[in-house]
């Protein structure tokens, strides 16, 4: 294998996780809380022992998108989106864990909980006990159950950079949380921060960028063994 096929090989592998990326995106435009990723291409030159270094690319990094998704309203009262920075901080059997999908319930046990059954927590750690009573949510993220403050959701923020996407909406964070007063509506759910046709123009883009490499390598294959036939003293086809 020459040293063109090796570069093309490595463009097709990032190309090829960045369709997987686009095409999950695209999947999750109407999931509550999801927020979509992209990938960072990076080029590197290999130096290869007794050859010229070649260059080469792979996918350097993925960068989870911030921007706010719109709200959508429930009025169901312990539905929770935040307006501006930070994720929910929820206690999962992995560890903590950051989500933007604020539809929350509460479990058997009586704790507020995700769909999933994640614990949410709250401010100084732990988890919030939801009492019965006519539930308020004020804007600070504190919760109330007729008037008695039962709890305060815990919000943070992380480096998007160095979020890990683990499932649909739960994010790990590689680094230290750093935790914010957050502003929080109550009876609302973010929608998904994705804009479909954006997504699909860059899908199809990609795409056709990785049949163009696919054929260069099956062009790159055909001269290789037109060259081997020729030197082989075998007829050219």
């Amino acid at each position: 294998m020459n040293n063109a096929i090796y570069s093309a090989l490595s463009r097709q592998a990032a190309l090829q996780q960045e369709l997987a990326s686009l095409a999950n995106n695209i999947a999750n435009a109407s999931t509550a809380g999801y927020r979509g990723d992209g990938q960072i291409f990076s080029e590197y030159v290999n130096a290869l022992p007794g050859e010229p270094s070649i260059s080469q690319t792979r996918i350097g990094g993925r960068l989870i998108n911030d921007a706010q998704g719109e709200f959508i309203q429930t009025g169901a009262a312990l539905d929770l989106a935040i307006e501006g920075e930070g994720y929910f901080v929820v206690a999962t059997p992995q560890g903590e864990r950051l989500t933007r999908a604020g539809a929350f319930q509460r479990n058997e046990q009586g704790l507020l909980a995700t769909s999933e059954g994640h614990l949410v927590q709250g401010t100084g750690g732990g988890s919030i006990t939801v009492t019965a009573g006519e539930l308020v949510v004020s804007a600070d993220g504190v919760i109330s159950a007729d008037g008695a403050v039962i709890g305060q959701v815990r919000v943070a923020t992380a480096d998007p950079t160095r979020l890990v996407r683990e499932g649909t909406t739960l994010f790990r964070a590689e680094g230290a949380l750093a935790d914010v007063t957050p502003i929080v509506r109550q009876g609302f759910l973010e929608a998904s921060n994705v804009t479909p046709v954006l997504e699909l123009s860059r899908l199809i883009e990609v795409q056709r960028a990785f049949e163009l490499g696919q054929q260069m390598m099956t062009d790159e294959e055909a001269r290789i063994q037109r060259a081997i036939s020729v030197l082989g003293g075998g007829r050219q086809q």
